[in-house]
């Protein structure tokens, strides 16, 4: 072993793939799962606990469960389980009095799973989480394509076409999406609209009045192909606001969706691919608008701490990666005027911004500095809405609960525009307010500063 959270496998008596009493990594894990107290602050800031009160689906739980694979018992079905129920919200980490780094344990601990799954159950058997097939097939696809914006630019197409259809329609009355097919039915729930025409970006865009730094803008895998509306306007308004912006050609996934999902190897590949054109870019900084993507950037410095050549180097970056909001609030007085929006709006906080990144406060502040703009706040205390990367496609029903309440939540707020800042949300919340009847539309942090800057009415908000 030579990661955190990595394992060689082995055989307990139980026959269970477990974890082998060790020094390094291991140990460290497990001097982190013995911060936990037990406390229980966790508990009414979990998702899946608030669902269903089940103690090993609270963070608590987990951790106690992860404890017992570290000390020797067998990885099982049931352990596994309670795991991938995890959204990966972070929202015990700011909650937890001892400052447990659930973070780093979940991570580890869906590793070993993800890493049991790639190997044969027993014979005979086919059952359990190591042996579904549409499991693994399910997880195979999804990572051959979302982290490659041309293959899922290609697959966009036929899921929209068979929404067009009234597949997704007739999946759900049939009853065929719960039984057969919840993860072709979520998809179709989720594949978002075409958006309009939108000029590909080019690689540098020049401040306009005094330049006051170099920004490289990351473009993302799903937020360049299905929101390349917020990557437009993300650089305008940098640009606005006195920022060179640099976009380099070529630039890959950053690993996010890999790297939560437990697919280290997979994860590191892709770190080490971003940073090498990044450091050919030549910025002060990289400004991130999808939070997902940022939250796993200023991780890379932990992700190949262990990594000869790339730990320094790794390190450096993350220290440059700011999100959206974060950077502008860095930046000082704003340099553009704003103009009014008249719009109440509802500012939803992306779990891996709110709570990963602990970023709340800037984005509410760049929010209400634009004149007859109100920003309304969810009744929920910023719950998750069950998108959580693309858990929404490998726990579709747990998803669809947790984004009807979101969606309720939202229309209680009376806005008529809704605000993310990371487009797995935008997709999620969309489509529970849409299954509820509701027509509201979804804009990034971006879109709506970009709209006041130039002074685009309202309607035009989202274009």
């Amino acid at each position: 072993m030579t990661e955190l959270g990595q394992v060689e496998p082995v055989d307990p008596a139980g026959g269970e793939p477990g974890i082998p009493a060790g020094d390094g990594p291991l140990d460290e894990l497990r001097a982190l799962a013995g911060d936990c107290v037990h406390c229980g602050f966790c508990l009414p800031v979990c998702p899946t606990y608030q669902l269903w009160g089940e103690e090993m689906d609270s963070p608590r739980g987990r951790i106690h469960l992860m404890t017992q694979v570290l000390n020797g018992a067998g990885l099982s079905d049931a352990t596994a389980e309670h795991l991938d129920r995890c959204l990966g919200c972070m929202a015990c980490v700011p909650a937890c009095p001892s400052g447990v780094r659930y973070d780093r344990l979940i991570e580890a601990g869906r590793t070993w799973v993800e890493d049991a799954r790639e190997r044969p159950g027993p014979a005979g058997t086919e059952d359990g989480f190591r042996r579904t097939w549409r499991g693994r097939a399910t997880r195979t696809a999804i990572f051959a394509v979302f982290p490659y914006p041309r293959r899922l630019r290609l697959l966009t197409g036929p899921l929209r076409a068979l929404q067009r259809a009234g597949l997704d329609r007739r999946l759900r009355r049939s009853g065929l999406s719960a039984r057969l097919a919840p993860e072709l039915a979520a998809a179709l729930r989720l594949a978002p609209p075409r958006p309009g025409q939108v000029p590909p970006l080019p690689h540098r865009v020049d401040a306009r009045g005094e330049r006051r730094a170099v920004a490289g803008m990351l473009t993302g895998c799903v937020q360049g192909t299905f929101f390349p509306q917020v990557n437009t306007a993300t650089a305008r308004v940098l640009a606005a606001e006195g920022c060179d912006v640099v976009i380099p050609a070529g630039q890959g996934c950053c690993g996010a969706l890999s790297l939560h999902a437990g697919r280290h190897d997979e994860a590191v590949k892709l770190a080490k691919q971003l940073i090498t054109t990044f450091e050919q870019a030549g910025v002060d900084a990289i400004v991130v608008n999808s939070a997902g993507c940022g939250s796993a950037m200023k991780e890379y410095g932990d992700l190949l701490a262990g990594e000869p050549g790339w730990a320094e180097r790794a390190a450096a970056l993350a220290g440059r990666v700011r999100d959206f909001a974060e950077f502008l609030a860095g930046l000082g007085e704003p340099q553009a005027p704003r103009h009014p929006l008249p719009v109440t709006a509802v500012y939803h906080d992306a779990c891996h911004l709110g709570h990963a990144q602990r970023i709340k406060a800037e984005p509410r502040s760049l929010l209400r500095a634009i004149p007859e703009l109100t920003v309304a706040e969810t009744g929920d205390g910023g719950v998750c809405c069950g998108s959580a990367g693309v858990y929404n496609l490998l726990q579709p029903e747990t998803a669809r609960e947790l984004g009807e309440r979101k969606a309720a939540t939202v229309a209680a707020t009376g806005a008529g525009l809704l605000i993310s800042a990371n487009p797995g949300c935008s997709l999620q919340i969309a489509a529970a307010l849409e299954a509820r009847g509701i027509s509201m539309p979804v804009a990034h942090t971006a879109q709506v500063l970009d709209a006041s800057i130039r002074g685009l009415p309202v309607r035009r908000l989202t274009g």
